[in-house]
């Protein structure tokens, strides 16, 4: 059987249910420097990141800024990079006492995405601290250490609260994942 079809049928017997005494979390970081405020795509900041709040625009100013402090080119990651990170994340997810859903490290190279779910008490800015630490520290083994971080100082982390949510979510992060989710 091929591994899309192993694909399918994950998907489509993964049960995707909601545990009422944990969040689902969708949390998503990018590697540094490949997304800076005022380049063409739109990004948020500390000033612009509500729900339904309008996005940062292109400003080659406040881009040719953010690129004028930087310390270290930008990180892409490579394939091998991308599947090691694919591959880490459930293990991590032990580690820190969450429990794996999916995750991906697309082909851009540029960020990761990682659905899980932790107990209610748990903060999702300490669940993405600790996911970029430890996945730092195993990408700086094999790669040796760049010159800042990994990754961007910042990242999204957003609570699922519904089944169509949770469901859209799971398939948007198979459908970028490097590793077939049989691989895993």
């Amino acid at each position: 059987m091929s591994a899309r079809c192993l694909d399918v049928l994950y998907h489509l017997f993964m049960s995707h249910d909601l545990n009422p005494n944990a969040t689902t979390w969708h949390i998503a970081f990018g590697t540094y420097a490949t997304r800076l405020h005022g380049d063409d795509r739109p990004t948020v900041d500390r000033e612009h990141n509500q729900p339904e709040q309008a996005f940062i625009q292109s400003d080659q100013s406040r881009y040719e800024d953010q690129t004028s402090r930087l310390k270290d080119d930008p990180i892409y990651l490579a394939a091998p990079q991308r599947a090691v990170i694919e591959s880490l994340v459930p293990a991590i997810c032990d580690r820190g006492g969450w429990t794996y859903r999916i995750c991906a490290a697309p082909l851009e190279g540029d960020h990761v995405h990682v659905l899980l779910d932790a107990k209610l008490s748990v903060e999702p800015d300490a669940i993405m601290m600790w996911l970029k630490r430890w996945l730092g520290q195993e990408l700086s083994q094999r790669w040796g250490k760049p010159v800042t971080s990994w990754w961007a100082q910042c990242g999204s982390t957003k609570p699922v609260k519904d089944i169509k949510y949770l469901n859209n979510v799971f398939d948007y992060i198979r459908r970028q994942r490097t590793l077939p989710q049989g691989k895993i």
